[in-house]
This record gives C-alpha cells, sequence and structure tokens, in this order.
C-alpha cells in the first residue's frame, strides 16, 4: 500500500473485479433518500436480543437503539428524520466475502465462536440467522448506504456497524461482516472514487479491513489503538500505512495530542475522496476490553477533530459507532453527535444547511 499517493489510482481489472461490478450494479442498497431525512442511518432491528444470551458478550448490544433514544429525548433527533437502510443480501455481500465463507455462517458454532458467545452454538441456525446475523446484515447495509449519503450531503453517521475484525475470509471479535470493506468496495463503483481514508480509532486494531485492502493503493489505512490488546494481528499490521500503537492505560492528554500528531501526518500524506471513520467507544476509561483512560470529553474531542480534519479538507465523512463494551458507551456517543451539531459539523435539523 502507498503511504504518500495522491493521484488517482487505477481499479483492479480482471473475471473476479468484473462480478463484483456487476454485483454492486445490481444492489439495491444505495437508494435515494428524501430530503426532509438527515443524513443519520438506524433501524429498530440494529439491536440484538435472544432470550437474554446476548449479555454474555460484553459488547451493549442493545447501544445502538439507546444512542437513538438518547438523540431523540434531548431533541435534537426526530425518529422520522432517520434513514432506514435495506439488509445486505447474499449477493451484497458476496462482493467481499467468499461463497465458503458465507457458507460457514450456516453453523451456529461458527457464529458462536465470531461472536464470542458460547451458547449460541446449542441453537438452532434459523434462529441465529434471524436473531443474531440479521441485525449484523441491516448495519451493513446502513455503512454502505453511508458514502452515498455522505458524498451527497457531507457527512453521514451509521448507528451502528464498523465490524472491523472481519475480513473477506474471517469473522471474529464479534464481526460477522466486513461493512467497512464492503462500503469502500461499493463506492468505488458507484460514487466514483479513487482514493478512501479509513481513520480507524476503535480501540483493537482494524485487522480486518487491513487484510480486504493489504494491496489496494487506493486505500490509506491511519489505525489508531492499543497494541496490548486483542486481536495482535501481526501480518495485518504489515498493511497499515499509519500505525499509532498506544499502551494500556494511556490518558485522555497524551491520547490526544498523539490524534493530533497522526492527522497532521495523515493530512500531508494522503488526499482522499471520502473518509471512513470508525468512531470505537472502547477507549473509554473503565472499558473491559479497551483497557485505555479516555474521558468522556476526551471521546467528544476525538470526534470533533476528526470530523474537522475533513470539513477544512472538504472531504466526506462517513462515521460508525464499532465497539464500547459499557453501558455508558451509548450516552457518550449521543452527546458526541449532539456536540458536533453544537459545533456546526453536522446539522441535524435542517436538511439545506447539511453541508
Amino acid at each position: 500500500m502507498a503511504a504518500s499517493s495522491s493521484s488517482p489510482e487505477a481499479a483492479p481489472t480482471g473475471p473476479a473485479d468484473a462480478i463484483r461490478r456487476d454485483r454492486i450494479l445490481s444492489s439495491n442498497l444505495y437508494f435515494d433518500v428524501l430530503p426532509s431525512k438527515v443524513p443519520v442511518i438506524y433501524s429498530s432491528s440494529y439491536d440484538i436480543a435472544f432470550f437474554g444470551i446476548e449479555k454474555l458478550h460484553p459488547f451493549d448490544s442493545s447501544k445502538w437503539g439507546r444512542i437513538c433514544q438518547f438523540l431523540i429525548k434531548e431533541g435534537f433527533l426526530d425518529k422520522k428524520q432517520t434513514v432506514e437502510p435495506l439488509e445486505a443480501s447474499k449477493d451484497d455481500l458476496l462482493v467481499v466475502h467468499s461463497e465458503s465463507y458465507l457458507s460457514s455462517l450456516k453453523s451456529s458454532l461458527n457464529v458462536a465462536t465470531i461472536i464470542e458467545v458460547p451458547p449460541v452454538s446449542l441453537l438452532p441456525n434459523c434462529l441465529v440467522q434471524n436473531k443474531v446475523l440479521y441485525p449484523f446484515r441491516k448495519q451493513v447495509g446502513g455503512s454502505i448506504l453511508a458514502a452515498k449519503l455522505a458524498k451527497e450531503q457531507g457527512w453521514a453517521i451509521n448507528i451502528g456497524g464498523g465490524f472491523h475484525h472481519c475480513s473477506a475470509e474471517n469473522g471474529g471479535g464479534f464481526c460477522a461482516y466486513a461493512d467497512i470493506s464492503l462500503c469502500i468496495q461499493f463506492a468505488f463503483v458507484l460514487l466514483n472514487i479513487s482514493r478512501v481514508m479509513i481513520i480507524d480509532l476503535d480501540a483493537h486494531q482494524g485487522n480486518g479491513h487491513e487484510i480486504d485492502f493489504s494491496n489496494d493503493r487506493r486505500v490509506y489505512i491511519l489505525d489508531m489503538y492499543n497494541a496490548g490488546i486483542y486481536p495482535f494481528d501481526f501480518e495485518a499490521k504489515r498493511y497499515i500505512d499509519q500505525k499509532v500503537e498506544l499502551a494500556s492505560g494511556t490518558k485522555t492528554k497524551e491520547y490526544l495530542d498523539k490524534l493530533d500528531e497522526a492527522l497532521e501526518v495523515a493530512r500531508n500524506n494522503f488526499n482522499p475522496e471520502l473518509v471512513v471513520y470508525n468512531a470505537g467507544t472502547d477507549i473509554l476509561d473503565g472499558d473491559p476490553l479497551g483497557r485505555l483512560k479516555i474521558s468522556p470529553d476526551g471521546v467528544m474531542t476525538r470526534d470533533e477533530k476528526v470530523f474537522r480534519f475533513a470539513r477544512e479538507r472538504n472531504i466526506p465523512l462517513l462515521m460508525l459507532t464499532s465497539g464500547g463494551y459499557m453501558k455508558s458507551s451509548a450516552r457518550v456517543i449521543a452527546d458526541s453527535i449532539i456536540n458536533l451539531s453544537k459545533k456546526n459539523l453536522i446539522a441535524l435539523d435542517s436538511p439545506l444547511g447539511r453541508k
């Protein structure tokens, strides 16, 4: 991968690429949105609930709905204004994933391993498809649509997605589908762009998209993560254009200083036409998996810095909420979105003032 390219890169060509392109062109996941809507994508189908078994994983699987509830309660969002995505179909998923990988998800044991909830292995796969994988496929549809809305309106937020541990051939870490890779492949074809920057600020290394774009010079990856926690994917690390490794216990000031430095380097190295921002809140102090010590205000400042980075250069940005393993994450994400609105980096009310 190139670390300093700003000129258009040629798209790969070959039989597999032609099939991928045809699948993208025949997809229904991009659709026109009414002017009364804001580019906030959410479906009540995002939330995962199946007999309480979901509580065996530290991830708050009702986080997505609670974010929207906070925004609605605070008067910053009308549910009628949100955009409901379509579910990613098998043909959509085949744009990145192999038939064999998708077939592997027909095994409840395999899904249980990916989402790290062993009792799921005992459930009939039809139930697993409906209660676990369907919500994930809806979120994938939301991530893919977010690129279109970002290109049209300057920004978009999918209140979900960010499954950055999943690659074309392997799931893991609560990530069953590679929504970031899918979103970018769709954008290459349907938005006629050739340079995308991934800014991955989840506490964990984004090994899935790193593997998927290992030989693709059109994608620049800035990944800032705790090097002392999962996934320890040393092969994927080789494909990170700009790696910022943190130690467990890193505090807010040091974190934000490192982010400022990283964004300045990225600004000089690459000129993207789209930014995909993976905004995990597992960096919060107290998160049992992220093991960093970033304050809620620090998360809001982080998000503001990334949005300003894109706004100052007039680059469309889409945000995915990704990881976050405390109940407080939903409130922090909602507060950060409210802060972005107050700082006029996004507009949640006026369709005419979104850019």
